[in-house]
């Protein structure tokens, strides 16, 4: 299964506080550690949402508002993406993270869907559609 471990962001990633050499060299190991495990497929960390936007939808209309947002520990500040056995797996991988943050953090941790989730919804069609964009996004 996939899963997507989202690291939420804190006032400290929020305020753009870089990490340290010491957190570079942790995440670094534990990176290198879900590598030769074969779980990792991408990560990556984000900026703070001052630089972002997002775009509201109503109908045809759409809305675009600028960062910084509200909420903070709703918002994300990175993001790896796993292949894991089950749910079990991907919580024991996340309980050896380093902190992601200075202080007190939490990351959360999403199944991804697969095809086989949507049922008949997804027909032979758009399942054989899906998997030519997979293979061009994987010949990248």
């Amino acid at each position: 299964m996939r899963v997507m471990i989202l690291v939420k962001a804190t006032v400290d990633s929020e305020a753009g506080t870089m990490p340290t050499t010491d957190m570079f060299e942790a995440m670094g190991k534990y990176n290198e550690e879900l590598i030769n495990a074969g779980i990792l497929l991408a990560g990556e960390g984000l900026h703070p949402s001052s630089k972002g936007k997002r775009v509201a939808f109503d109908g045809s209309n759409r809305t675009v508002i600028d960062g910084p947002f509200a909420n903070t520990s709703e918002l994300v500040a990175g993001f790896w993406l796993w292949q894991v056995k089950d749910m079990a797996e991907a919580v024991e991988w996340v309980k050896r993270c380093p902190n992601p943050m200075p202080g007190p953090s939490e990351i959360e941790i999403r199944p991804v869907f697969e095809a086989a989730d949507f049922g008949e919804a997804l027909t032979p069609e758009l399942a054989a559609q899906e998997d030519r964009m997979r293979e061009r996004l994987a010949d990248r």
